[in-house]
């Protein structure tokens, strides 16, 4: 640069004058061209004012005109060439610029560890650190699966299955203390335990539960054996009740309506229902619901596998199930049982009035024989008798249950890894460690994946990786009695948990067979699972990934997976309760239900026949999906929560509302109000979308602000308008309660059963327009609170009411 400047400086002293191309006027015949000529740059020479009809003139013929004594050749030139030449030196330097700082990044020491993690998949927002060159998606993917690789799954199922560990058992404490020390040999930043005591049920030995025949004149007869004395109903009501017997398929509302519509009333007798569709809990309310006096429920062989090749579930082998229609401890209700707090008495809404009682399939077909009445329905028979099921009512039976309450300690155990830039936000990661039984299928897959999870991810930090956010590693206690040791969890840390909880992830139930995946999910992780599931080799279809199988099956892989989250998994109340979204993965067997769940037979060897020898593999692709979840939330730049998929749920819901414009319309009432919540959430979800398109990347601040929006969107869809302690589940989508989307339309489904048919009927079991009113305002309010939320300040929230 310096040579190159002297250069220009001496042509300039070797030119006498200064010379500059000018366009000047042209007169006469040769108007409208240019002319082009050196100018003197002596005083008085005159500038020129107009510029319009111009022609560029070449120079002049040698002695046209009088010049200056011509310059040096090579001066004239290097004064035209010199503005090519700054260029030129300007271009070499940037490039050299660029190459130096280039190289100084990839060799300085001082800089740190980080590098980018570039992803293949478009959705995937790479981020900074590891101690190796630089990464791509595929290189991270593949150190995960390489440490997964490394572990011994069915090892670890097989020895959690043969071990004892009912909540609150010596087997249990043990089971913990051994969990624990696990974690603490790998690293994590942090391992430590939750301890709660909960109010447990527990069948009394000195007092077993009993069933007898009573005849006409009520007169107690005739014992019928119960196999298991241990088999029972946690939560159950306490005392006796005696009440004709009468079959109601699986106990749903549908099925009591029909039964009613059949001519049985099922009010004041005994009902016989079957194992399946709906939880134990929601078989006795609805029961109760209808009047009945208790329950009694079987399983029935036909709704298990009948093939011969798998083992079947033994006909003297009852299910175990708890009757609370709710989770955590029901003595407690919306409160922590944190140090044996003493707490007012009160109880549960969710707990049963009436008692309920599992019965193996040999003693469900000795009370069938006896049922007289209509014949069943088609699909309601089954295959326990040679001949058609009757729906009753038969004879009379006495019902006995005696189990008692007890404070039961439970712990929960924790293990985390800090995130490096969001170490307050929280991915979580849980399994169900206790089981009634071996549980080989209901928690010893996930236990095993849980632990084989934090091995992988502690090797790979310590070959560099640092997550962006927290992963929580957690091993739940008291899932058997209704997800009370993660739900007591939520509630001792609600205030917090809200705003640090990014995602939970279930693994219970994770295998239950092979031939089907399902996802029960929240909205927002949708279009994540559809990307990770592209990432997974199916278990067993050879060259499939996980999501070509399921589109082999129906092109629409959402209609085929995704499922909504039922109550008794951990992961509803994360969602219902705290609103985090949260997700439990299952494979199932193709039409039928694993018959073991819930029984002693719930063992190892039993899951491995099920599977025909595929377990290993099936449940290492479960650890690879939840795995590659974990790593995407916690590691993504931005969130990779769909938070526009809302929208489509409640126009999906808006069309049930629908249907009963015309009701409505009659009655002076509109949903418009819901119309327009649903359109400000559907621009304000735009908005964000595009706010985040056209912010910076790498701006932390603005990241951190949208994560934050974006994480909490269950939240704005919890309630704000009903008391947690009354309506712990004030999700308007997924929870319970008359704020509810659900609830709305069952009452509105009162407008078609109304007996009177015209405007203003108030009956206590028809259409209420109070009540309908009442439950308008809190659902559209709650969608249109969503919708403010996600605007962002309060500067930028355009309501259209």
């Amino acid at each position: 640069m310096e040579r190159l400047w002297g250069l220009l400086q001496r042509a300039q002293q070797l030119s006498p004058r200064s010379s500059q191309t000018v366009y000047q006027r042209v007169e006469g015949p040769r108007k409208r061209h240019l002319e082009e000529e050196e100018e003197d740059g002596e005083e008085g020479a005159e500038t020129l004012a107009h510029f319009c009809p111009m022609e560029l003139r070449g120079p002049e013929p040698l002695g046209s005109r009088p010049r200056q004594p011509n310059l040096i050749p090579w001066a004239a030139a290097g004064r035209r060439a010199a503005p090519y030449l700054v260029l030129t030196a300007l271009l070499i330097f940037t490039g050299a610029f660029l190459l130096g700082y280039v190289a100084f990044r990839g060799s300085c020491q001082a800089c740190g560890d980080s590098v980018l993690v570039v992803s293949e998949d478009v959705n995937y927002e790479p981020d900074l650190d590891f101690h190796r060159g630089t990464l791509y998606w595929s290189d991270l993917q593949a150190m995960f699966l390489q440490f997964l690789g490394e572990g011994r799954l069915e090892d670890t199922i097989r020895q959690t299955s043969l071990r004892e560990r009912v909540a609150g058992s010596a087997g249990m404490a043990a089971l913990t203390q051994d969990i624990r020390a696990a974690l603490s040999r790998q690293k994590l930043d942090h391992v430590w335990t939750d301890t709660h005591y909960v109010g447990l049920q527990f069948p009394d030995p000195a007092h077993p539960n009993t069933l007898h025949w009573v005849d006409e004149a009520g007169k107690v007869g005739e014992q019928l054996p119960l196999e298991d004395p241990d088999v029972y109903c946690p939560y159950s009501a306490i005392g006796n009740v005696t009440g004709e017997l009468v079959y109601a398929h699986y106990g749903r509302p549908e099925d009591l309506q029909d039964l009613r519509a059949g001519g049985v009333d099922p009010a004041g007798r005994l009902l016989l229902v079957r194992v399946g569709m709906i939880s134990f809990a929601q078989k006795v309310t609805t029961a109760q619901d209808f009047g009945a006096q208790g329950v009694l429920i079987y399983p029935e062989p036909v709704d298990f596998s009948q093939d011969p090749p798998k083992p079947s579930l033994s006909s003297q082998q009852a299910v175990y199930g708890h009757v609370h229609l709710g989770t955590g401890d029901p003595y407690t209700p919306g409160f922590p049982s944190f140090n044996q707090t003493q707490f007012p008495p009160v109880a549960s809404s969710g707990l049963p009035s009436i008692p309920a009682q599992p019965i193996s399939a040999d003693i469900a077909s000795r009370l069938l024989r006896k049922l007289k009445g209509p014949v069943a329905p088609q699909e309601w028979q089954g295959s326990l008798l040679g001949s058609p099921y009757h729906l009753g009512p038969g004879p009379g039976l006495q019902l006995v249950v005696n189990n008692h309450r007890t404070s039961t300690p439970i712990n929960n155990i924790f293990g985390c890894i800090e995130g490096h830039s969001e170490p307050d936000h929280y991915v979580v990661i849980g399994a169900q460690r206790d089981a009634w039984g071996p549980g080989a299928a209901k928690s010893a897959v996930g236990t095993a994946i849980l632990l084989e999870l934090v091995r992988t991810f502690s090797s790979m930090v310590s070959n560099g990786f640092r997550p962006r956010r927290s992963l929580l590693f957690i091993s739940w206690d008291g899932g058997d009695f209704g997800s009370v040791g993660s739900t007591e969890w939520l509630e001792g840390y609600l205030s917090v948990l809200h705003l640090k909880a990014v995602v939970y992830v279930s693994l219970d139930n994770a295998v239950l067979g092979d031939d089907k995946f399902h996802a029960k999910t929240s909205p927002l992780l949708t279009s994540l699972i559809e990307s990770v599931l592209k990432q997974v080799d199916s278990p067993n279809h050879s060259g499939q990934t996980l999501y070509e199988q399921v589109v082999f099956t129906n092109p629409s892989w959402d209609a085929e997976v995704i499922r909504p989250l039922p109550m008794d998994s951990s992961a509803y109340s994360f969602t219902a309760f705290v609103g985090v979204p949260a997700v439990e993965f299952s494979f199932m067997e193709d039409d039928q239900a694993y018959p073991f769940l819930h029984t002693k037979e719930d063992t190892y060897e039993n899951l491995h026949k099920v599977l025909q020898g595929r377990l290993p593999a099936v449940a290492q692709a479960v650890a690879q999906l939840a795995g590659q979840l974990l790593i995407r939330l916690s590691h993504d730049r931005l969130l990779p929560l769909d938070f526009g998929r809302y929208g489509d749920v409640v126009l999906r819901h808006i069309g049930n509302l629908n249907e009963f414009s015309g009701d409505l319309k009659a009655r002076g009432l509109t949903l418009q109000w819901v119309y327009s919540a649903r359109g400000d959430y559907i621009r304000a979800a735009e908005k964000l979308r595009q706010e985040i398109y056209s912010s910076e990347e790498r701006d932390e601040r603005l990241t951190r602000m949208y994560n934050v929006r974006i994480m909490r969107v269950e939240f704005y869809f919890l309630s704000q308008y009903v008391s947690p302690a009354d309506s712990p589940f004030r999700h308007i989508f997924v929870g319970r309660g008359d704020h509810t989307l659900g609830a709305l339309l069952d009452h509105l489904r009162l407008l078609r059963s109304n007996s009177s048919g015209t405007p203003g009927a108030t009956s206590s079991t028809g259409f209420q327009e109070s009540r309908f009113r009442r439950q308008l305002a809190l659902l559209t309010w709650t969608l249109q609170g969503a919708a403010n939320a996600l605007s962002g300040d309060v500067w930028n929230i355009d309501n259209n009411f």
